[in-house]
């Protein structure tokens, strides 16, 4: 018994060794691109060292962290968003999650446009939370041998809660600042602008200490209280965890669609069903997914930008479209 559980262990320390790494190279490869001059030969040349080392730390440096707070975060988000649906097809941007954030602070944005960022964070949270809360509630009228409808009816929800952002924004001329929260866009991260993101981490820190109660909570109510958890209070943690983590993003660098679809299904098919287990190489795969992403768009266009939501929805929606092609010809 306990060799085999070794070895287990010994593949898991490897898996994340190898993440980390990875990671570490992908952040790394992040500070040295982008228009600025920003590179090894201009950090050791005595004539352009200063400007050079202002760009990094004033831009490149933040720009990164927040890359990877940002996925690692949405990442984790997905998961509990799929425990708690009870449905590998859901993810904040598929639930109408981040519609309603979007709603919250749009309607911040007009009544009180002074407010401190962290104010309108937290009515965007309140917003999503009470969007999620309306999702789940639709999800007890779908049948359970329906599982696709599942995806269906939080896209539905995201689109009319979308359309009612999209009309009060265009009666009020705010299509321009609702058009920088539908696309993930880090090209104006800098130094004192995205310290917020660092909450998620914090709130993804939280979901690993609960992990083993949100995987009960996922087997169902009935299952869940047979076992000895309190299923309602583990559910409200659940989404005020999701509804921050969205809430957050959103208000600070904007909306990243399927990553917290895409990354908890790519990595369960490696590992297993685990939460525990997996939740660490969650976070690490959605930071690596975000960061390769933001290069990509980087790169593509240089000197210009295509912003990360762009690139990581046309990404992920393929290997969404994919993922459920696959369950729809293994469940005929």
């Amino acid at each position: 018994m306990s060799k085999p559980r070794n070895e287990e262990r010994r593949r898991a320390t490897q898996r994340l060794a190898i993440g980390l790494a990875l990671l570490g190279l992908l952040a790394l490869a992040s500070l040295f691109i982008g228009v600025a001059d920003v590179s090894p030969q201009s950090l050791l040349d005595p004539q352009t060292r200063a400007v050079a080392l202002e760009a990094l730390f004033d831009s490149r440096v933040p720009r990164t962290f927040a890359l990877i707070l940002a996925g690692s975060s949405l990442a984790v988000s997905g998961v509990i968003m799929q425990l708690l649906a009870r449905n590998r097809f859901v993810e904040p941007s598929t639930a109408g999650t981040v519609e309603s954030a979007g709603l919250g602070m749009l309607l911040m944005l007009m009544v009180f446009p002074g407010a401190p960022v962290v104010v309108k964070s937290l009515v965007a949270a309140l917003f999503a939370l009470a969007g999620t809360a309306l999702f789940l509630r639709l999800l007890r009228r779908v049948p359970p041998h329906a599982p696709l409808l599942v995806p269906l009816t939080g896209i539905m929800l995201g689109g009319i809660i979308g359309s009612l952002t999209a009309f009060i924004a265009f009666r009020f001329d705010m299509m321009q600042s609702l058009g920088a929260w539908r696309h993930g866009d880090f090209s104006v991260v800098i130094a004192g602008r995205y310290e917020l993101l660092w909450l998620t981490f914090a709130l993804a820190a939280l979901a690993y200490l609960a992990a083993d109660r949100f995987t009960i909570a996922g087997l169902g109510g009935d299952m869940s209280r047979n076992l000895g958890l309190n299923h309602r209070q583990t559910m409200s943690a659940g989404l005020v965890i999701v509804s921050m983590v969205s809430a957050i993003v959103v208000t600070t660098v904007g909306s990243i669609p399927f990553l917290g679809l895409v990354v908890p299904n790519l990595v369960s098919q490696i590992m297993g069903d685990n939460l525990r287990r997996t939740l660490p190489v969650i976070a690490m795969t959605g930071a690596a997914l975000v960061l390769a992403c933001d290069m990509i768009g980087r790169l593509i266009v240089a000197p210009y930008e295509i912003p990360v939501g762009t690139v990581f929805g046309v990404v992920g929606s393929a290997i969404f479209l994919h993922l459920l092609l696959r369950h729809a010809t293994r469940a005929a």
